[in-house]
């Protein structure tokens, strides 16, 4: 039948998912993990599948960006600065001066169905007002590199 042309040949094409990269990650002056997603596929594993519900999930607010997770439930105030700092550094926001970066606990984080990958709805969150440095994202890579030797 195919080659008599009544029906088409089957082609046989899987798509192969891609394989994602890892989040960046970041220590904080006080030693805690920090991860950041790089992009909107990234975004949603980050929050979604990779992070406890327990810890700090950030994002500048209604600016499309980075979701930063810090690997701590109870982090301090400068690591929670550094955390924000990241988030706005990596969102549409970065060469702006103050901006509103949420965070909250990841269990507040929920994805509705249907939503575009990256896109969350959040609850139960504070707002800090940031400006995004270069220095700090460079000393908190270095800080990456000098705990693994």
């Amino acid at each position: 039948l195919v080659s008599g042309g009544y029906i088409k040949e089957k082609k046989n094409i899987k798509k192969i998912k891609q394989h994602q990269s890892p989040p960046m990650r970041f220590v904080s002056s006080s030693g805690a993990e920090m991860l950041v997603g790089k992009n909107n596929l990234q975004n949603d594993a980050l929050t979604l599948k990779t992070a406890g519900k327990e810890e700090i999930w950030l994002h500048a607010q209604k600016i499309h960006g980075a979701h930063v997770i810090i690997r701590a439930r109870e982090p301090d105030d400068n690591t929670l600065l550094e955390g924000a700092k990241l988030a706005a550094f990596f969102s549409k926001a970065r060469d702006g001066e103050n901006i509103p970066v949420d965070y909250t606990k990841v269990k507040y984080v929920r994805k509705p169905s249907g939503a575009k990958p990256g896109m969350v709805i959040y609850t139960d969150y504070k707002t800090l007002y940031v400006t995004p440095e270069e220095e700090l994202v460079k000393r908190l890579q270095n800080n990456m590199r000098i705990e693994r030797i």
